[in-house]
């Protein structure tokens, strides 16, 4: 697969852990750099390697942190990817690590399937229908998603709906007509793992608004959101 050949750097100050997630990702199929544990050290890799994504931990060894690192890697790496590791949930943290970006962050202990379904979910980011930049995507039973508002539409008219279930049916809308993983909704949506009674929770709350079932279930396994062209047989 194209993703698996993106080039990844590890950022990390505990060596242990940089080991378990460089073995995690190499057994995944994906090419790993190498790791460092300082702020310095990632802004030089980065220079030296140009990744395609950077795993970065917040707290690193030397006097600057990730985000720092991250933010200084930015300015003349536009189209690096970064995913923030922390073993802190506190909201100022998590507002530190979107104010420097990132397309999504990671809660220490690593766990497996959380790491590569963020992973995917963000290497996804750059499939065609990005690319394409586009405005809209209309779905089925008249509804379209306008990207740039993040707001669903029923026949030109906007859906009030709360952050979590305009960010859901983003996620889906941005993977049209292919399964997402309750791990990448979850990871999208909240920034931690939760159980699937609370991803179907929000679905049924969605759905109760709109009155459709816009969003199908995948045997369990995940959710898709179809376009209006595509049929439910295919």
């Amino acid at each position: 697969m194209e993703n698996k050949q993106k080039k990844l750097l590890i950022v990390e100050d505990d060596i242990l852990l940089a080991d378990i997630l460089t073995e995690i990702l190499l057994e995944a199929g994906y090419t790993v750099l190498g790791s460092v544990d300082t702020g310095k050290g990632a802004i030089t890799k980065a220079r030296e390697l140009k990744p395609d994504l950077i795993f970065m931990d917040i707290m690193l060894k030397d006097q600057m942190s990730g985000c720092e690192a991250a933010m200084i890697i930015r300015q003349t790496q536009k189209n690096c990817k970064i995913i923030f590791l922390t073993a802190f949930a506190e909201k100022e943290m998590i507002t530190y690590a979107q104010d420097c970006k990132a397309c999504a962050y990671l809660l220490k202990p690593y766990r497996e399937q959380e790491i590569l379904a963020t992973l995917a979910l963000v290497l996804t980011q750059e499939t065609p229908l990005s690319k394409q930049k586009l405005e809209k995507i209309d779905l089925e039973y008249g509804f379209s998603f306008h990207f740039k508002q993040c707001a669903l539409h029923h026949k030109d008219k906007e859906i009030p709906l709360s952050e979590k279930k305009r960010k859901l049916l983003e996620l889906l809308a941005k993977n049209i007509n292919t399964r997402v993983s309750i791990e990448q909704i979850c990871s999208y949506v909240w920034g931690e793992p939760h159980s699937i009674n609370t991803v179907r929770s929000l679905i049924h709350r969605i759905k109760e608004v709109i009155g459709h079932d816009l969003i199908h279930s995948t045997n369990g396994a995940g959710y898709i959101i179809y376009s209006n062209d595509s049929t439910l047989d295919s």
